[in-house]
């Protein structure tokens, strides 16, 4: 999770847009399914509501009842984002999204102490302990998202991000699963914490911000970089290139929603039905048959997180 952590400071129009739930349009379906690597159904749903599906005629329409949860995954469906990874950013988020994995098919979960939170908490070891538990369940297949945020923690908070942040990678080597780092003006930080401890087998650099240097550090070790609609913003030449130059195969979409919205709706609430719009951005940055990215997004997604 990002929220003002990620986006330049919002302004008050555009707070107001995602309190009111005023989604985008929902775009054209891709030609092949991809899993959104990274979302936050319980603040979407909280925050901004409901994204609503087309009607038969294109429209937006009124908009589904009942469960919002169900609603947001089944509009993501119908255009191609069948599988979703609800991700924790404390114990409660996380116990939240370990329940809804085990209702939801097409929703896995991680699990963790955002770097962010890891400072405030009065007693971490015993969060570690409550996340150390959730580990264990079946279809919770990653643990974070942690790392380091140099952006938001002070230097008082730093030593306490680097404890959390070894304590959950040595959790993902423990349970086999995907590690999913944040890291936010700590690039080398956190490499060298993963290089230190030792990184396990797979790990995505979750809403990539680094330059192409970094991009090229994070190939070589093997990490998936997972690019969110930031790649799309006009400002981020510089994620292009990281992208450019990344091999396919090694390469995820995410929304981070309800934040970092795709262009040319930035600064409106984010829901996973819009990975089209950076799915498509990522094709032509990357130069890649759109229907071959796709079959590769969704190759590795299932191969860091599945089978749903």
């Amino acid at each position: 999770m990002l929220a003002a952590m990620s986006e330049p400071t919002e302004t008050r129009k555009q707070r107001a847009a995602r309190r009111a739930g005023e989604f985008p349009p929902v775009p054209e379906p891709l030609p092949r399914p991809v899993p959104d690597s990274h979302t936050h159904l319980d603040i979407t749903v909280s925050e901004a509501g409901t994204p609503p599906p087309p009607r038969a005629d294109g429209d937006r329409g009124a908009g589904p009842t009942g469960d919002p949860v169900a609603a947001a995954v089944a509009v993501a469906a119908s255009v191609g984002v069948d599988r979703l990874v609800q991700v924790g950013v404390d114990v409660a988020s996380s116990r939240w999204g370990a329940d809804v994995a085990d209702t939801q098919p097409a929703v896995l979960a991680t699990v963790a102490l955002h770097p962010n939170e890891a400072p405030r908490l009065p007693d971490l070891d015993e969060a570690l302990r409550e996340i150390e538990a959730l580990a264990a369940r079946d279809r919770v297949r990653g643990i974070g998202e942690t790392g380091m945020d140099f952006f938001r923690t002070g230097e008082e908070g730093r030593a306490v991000q680097e404890e959390s942040f070894r304590a959950h990678i040595a959790i993902a080597k423990r349970y086999g699963k995907a590690l999913v780092v944040h890291d936010r003006d700590a690039h080398a930080d956190v490499l060298r914490i993963l290089d230190d401890e030792g990184a396990p087998d797979t790990v995505v650099l979750h809403c990539f911000s680094g330059d192409a240097d970094f991009a090229r550090e994070c190939v070589r070790r093997g990490y998936l970089l997972s690019f969110a609609g930031t790649v799309t913003f006009g400002s981020a030449a510089a994620l292009r290139e990281a992208a450019a130059l990344t091999p396919v195969e090694q390469l995820l979409v995410e929304t981070d929603a309800p934040y970092l919205t795709p262009m040319p709706h930035r600064g409106r609430p984010n829901a996973s039905y819009l990975i089209p719009l950076t799915v498509r951005s990522l094709a032509e940055t990357t130069g890649t048959d759109l229907d071959r990215l796709c079959a590769a997004l969704s190759a590795t997604g299932d191969r860091v997180f599945g089978p749903w």
